[in-house]
């Protein structure tokens, strides 16, 4: 989804589906809203399948992002050998258990080997694999890996903190849990000092 200055008239939204997924998957939407119990047909029914086809395809555009690439994008040499911190970034995924969203903030550093990246392609990455069906476990993993492998770093640490609708809305229905992550490595995995200091930057109690 792309949004542009139009004038005086504020900011247009322009959005592209897949024509052919979306035709199947409004028509997969249209049979479960019969099966649990709605009628398809009632006003405010009869452009939800075309609705939730367009949204769930907007929720899991990460698959047509390529992570590693858009690092590549924006690779910059620099002597700079000390932490690079990009934190509070805002994550929205699908928890791929039961298709429910966790959101919350990633927080992501690394520290230069020779080359540093453009810090918005930090949040651009949380965001392309955010935006798939996952768990959280491995979505901290696969940015710590991404960034670990395009830039070769001296270490890399990323902390997701989340809630997750599917244990505030079912479930045991806790709604003020947390869940935090993590993933380290390099000098943040063998360096307990820099890891503190990490730690210490994003306000985390995580020990």
């Amino acid at each position: 989804m792309d949004f542009s200055l139009h004038g005086n008239h504020g900011y247009v939204k322009t959005e592209t589906y897949d024509d052919e997924t979306t035709l199947k998957l409004s028509e997969v939407y249209l049979e479960s809203i019969k099966l649990l119990g709605e009628d398809p047909t009632r006003e405010g029914l009869q452009k939800t399948p075309l609705r939730v086809a367009k949204a769930m395809q907007f929720l899991t555009q990460g698959y047509n992002m390529n992570p590693d690439e858009i690092i590549r994008s924006a690779i910059f040499k620099e002597d700079y050998q000390q932490m690079v911190v990009v934190k509070d970034i805002e994550l929205y995924s699908m928890c791929e258990h039961h298709l429910l969203p966790f959101f919350g903030k990633a927080h992501v550093a690394y520290i230069p080997r020779h080359h540093i990246t453009g810090l918005s392609k930090i949040a651009r990455v949380v965001e392309a694999f955010a935006r798939r069906m996952q768990v959280q476990e491995r979505l901290t993993t696969q940015i710590k890996d991404c960034i670990q492998n395009t830039l070769n770093p001296l270490g890399v640490a990323v902390v997701i903190e989340a809630q997750h609708m599917c244990m505030q809305m079912r479930g045991v229905q806790k709604q003020h849990s947390v869940t935090t992550t993590s993933d380290f490595t390099g000098a943040f995995l063998k360096n307990m000092a820099t890891r503190q200091e990490f730690l210490n930057i994003i306000g985390s109690n995580l020990h």
